[in-house]
């Protein structure tokens, strides 16, 4: 565990009592589990930071889901911005339209449960009809992997996930590409270390084969996998302390990517480091980029006195000091340049969808907000009796879930145009 991450646990621990919360399975009153995608762990946490921030607990909760962010004129890279508009909200507590209404062909509704009665837990989205889903996560039974198609909803076992003896993780950082299904789990030989061992497997299905293993060390100081995908015949991965490897998927030993110590794996090709800074407020997640396959570096511009600034490939986004009441939220090119403001109920530091789609948070529910559009549309969630609320987990990818009642909820961000 990094300095920051200890630090950044600490603020949570301090702040946890402050704000209603649900475990991901304790979520009820028709807002089912929060399916956990297998995040990068120190991105997780500053997203739940951003959360206290942004949110404040739920009896602070800003107003206003439906609220437009007016587009700023252009700052370039280097000059100062300007005054950035105010998002328009419209009247407070007003939700906005449902999802069904305002991008039909991105939503699916699916029962929460197989039709043998096993729950799942949905990881990736192969295609536009094909959702990758792991059973046996929550209930401590032999765990299998399946695809489920959205169309016909039929689940099609592709394999069960082998079982290590003192292992702690089952089936995390699950990722495809090239009609290949990989994952890594951990477990300590007797007597000795700690070990990360990766598998794969082919999406039609097979026997899963192990891909190579990898000495953790001292997990505490140097981290487990942060980030892991499949690059043509490759696995690609990065460890919470830094750096980025590869691996044959047909099996071998990891290698370092030359010109990446200390970096991490934000999407392929690109890797970056993380902004260390004493105030956590400060924190910047993925400012300096670097292509590992054309050397090309892509800075990004953070003026002084933002806070809770994460970068994804093209854009960046975080807060300015306060002006008033609350702190100005942004979002612009990494260049410095197209900046414009985000409502004010933003969710901050946790990854926007196809860097586009921000969720919402509010006293009445979660919207999903389109920074392209400036449409935003209601997801159906809505708080508990205690005024908590279950929120989606993020990601990059095209892929959103969360549960209402007995149907799962999938949401294609891909899908919308």
């Amino acid at each position: 565990m990094t300095d920051i991450e200890e630090k950044l646990t600490r603020v949570l621990a301090t702040a946890a009592d402050q704000v209603p919360r649900r475990t991901p399975y304790e979520l009820s009153e028709g807002v089912g589990a929060r399916y956990r995608r297998r995040r990068a762990r120190p991105a997780a946490l500053l997203a739940a930071v951003a959360v206290l921030v942004v949110a404040g607990g739920a009896g602070a909760a800003v107003r206003a889901l439906g609220a437009r962010a007016v587009p700023e004129p252009a700052v370039n890279a280097t000059g100062t911005p300007g005054p950035t508009p105010r998002p328009e909200p419209e009247p407070a507590e007003k939700l906005p339209p449902r999802i069904e209404r305002v991008w039909p062909r991105a939503l699916h509704k699916i029962p929460a449960k197989l039709p043998d009665g096993r729950e799942y837990h949905p990881q990736l989205l192969l295609d536009d009809r094909t959702l990758l889903v792991m059973t046996g996560v929550s209930d401590g039974t032999r765990q299998f992997l399946w695809t489920y198609d959205l169309a016909s909803g039929r689940p099609t076992r592709i394999a069960e996930i082998p079982p290590t003896r003192g292992s702690a993780i089952f089936a995390d950082g699950v990722a495809a590409g090239g009609g290949n299904i990989v994952w890594w789990a951990s477990y300590k030989k007797p007597g000795g270390q700690r070990v990360a061992r990766i598998w794969t497997v082919p999406t039609g299905g097979g026997r899963p084969r192990q891909v190579t293993d990898v000495q953790l060390e001292n997990v505490m100081k140097q981290g487990h996998i942060r980030a892991l995908a499949v690059v043509g015949s490759d696995v690609v991965f990065s460890r919470e302390s830094g750096g980025v490897y590869r691996v044959p998927l047909r099996g071998g030993e990891p290698r370092a990517v030359p010109g990446t110590e200390g970096r991490h794996l934000l999407r392929w090709p690109w890797v970056g480091r993380h902004t260390k800074h004493a105030d956590l407020s400060k924190l910047v997640v993925f400012s300096e980029l670097f292509n590992v396959e054309t050397r090309k570096r892509r800075d990004a511009l953070v003026r002084p006195g933002e806070s809770l600034v994460r970068c994804g490939v093209d854009l960046c986004y975080g807060m300015m000091p306060p002006e008033g009441e609350l702190p100005r939220r942004f979002v612009r090119d990494r260049d410095g340049s197209r900046e414009r403001a985000l409502p004010r109920n933003v969710q901050l530091g946790d990854d926007p969808g196809l860097e586009r789609f921000f969720k919402l948070i509010g006293q009445k529910g979660v919207a999903l907000y389109d920074m392209v559009t400036g449409r935003s549309a209601d997801l159906g969630i809505r708080p508990t009796k205690d005024g908590s609320i279950g929120v989606p987990d993020g990601g990059l990818d095209r892929l959103m879930t969360y549960r209402i009642g007995d149907r799962v909820h999938v949401v294609d961000l891909a899908a919308i145009k």
